[in-house]
């Protein structure tokens, strides 16, 4: 990944999104704001801990960084809820997160597209965020799961996908590209993605594997009972229809840079930093 410096702050940046003129994004890493602690110091989470006024200051910090003002977060719960926000839907309609795909549904209803609220104060609850609406940047906030974006330069959409294991052994990455394809008019070929850092093979041990996780993904663990979800996700990624050159790994493992990454296996009571991607 490129490193980039903008205004102060540090970020990283993917090669195959880097070139494209029409979306800004960013894998901010653990450094340049106000936290301090186990928290030190751009933690964005508010729900590990830290102090709100903190989260907040480090929030704005990444929104100046980026030369925008709206960050649509989530409450992440390691579901598979998919909540996409279209062009020309009324603000209401998002609510209460209004969900694309959730689980036992394979169709999402047109009345389940929304648009943005400007209400602070309600929350979105799920783990992917897709929008055609520029100026609204999507964030995934990670210490050790993946955050995949992705975008789609000819539709001009973009998602965030937060995949953690439960995310992953449920293919929440290939539930948001058919929300991509059905709701948006996307061709999965035209969609570049990018895994971001996470907690690599090197580290992903499983010592419960058998009950945790499902027998089918037992082909991407190792004879240590480390998992390779890195291979798992861009299996499902190209599964989905999207071209094998159009997918950057990142290949750097959370818990191995904790001086630059938050790390919940290395670290514990920890933070958390933010992926970032939207339409300009």
């Amino acid at each position: 990944m490129n490193i980039k410096h903008r205004n102060g702050v540090s970020f990283l940046e993917f090669p195959n999104f880097a070139k494209l003129s029409g979306i800004r994004h960013g894998v901010f890493t653990r450094n340049t704001g106000k936290s301090s602690g186990p928290f030190q110091s751009l933690n964005v989470s508010f729900g590990v801990g830290d102090d709100d006024n903190n989260v907040r200051q480090n929030r704005s910090i990444i929104s100046r960084c980026i030369e925008e003002k709206e960050l649509v977060f989530a409450d992440q719960v390691h579901g598979i809820r998919v909540m996409a926000f279209a062009k020309g839907s009324k603000a209401s309609s998002a609510l209460n997160a209004d969900v694309c795909l959730d689980g036992g549904h394979s169709e999402i209803p047109e009345e389940k597209i929304g648009g943005f609220d400007s209400d602070s104060e309600r929350k979105l609850i799920g783990d992917a965020l897709v929008t055609n609406i520029p100026k609204k940047f999507l964030v995934v906030q990670v210490a050790d799961c993946q955050s995949v974006l992705m975008h789609d330069p000819v539709r001009q959409v973009v998602a965030n996908v937060h995949s953690g294991w439960r995310g992953s052994i449920n293919n929440i990455i290939g539930r948001t590209i058919k929300v991509m394809e059905k709701n948006f008019g996307c061709i999965s070929s035209d969609i570049i993605a990018g895994i971001g850092p996470s907690l690599g093979p090197c580290c992903a041990e499983f010592v419960n594997y058998e009950k945790e996780i499902p027998k089918a993904y037992w082909k991407y663990k190792d004879d240590r009972d480390h998992f390779d979800f890195w291979s798992v996700s861009c299996d499902q990624i190209c599964e989905a229809g999207v071209l094998i050159e159009n997918v950057d790994i990142s290949r750097l493992c959370t818990k191995c840079d904790q001086d630059r990454f938050f790390s919940f296996r290395g670290e514990g009571t920890t933070g958390r930093f933010a992926t970032i991607i939207g339409l300009k």
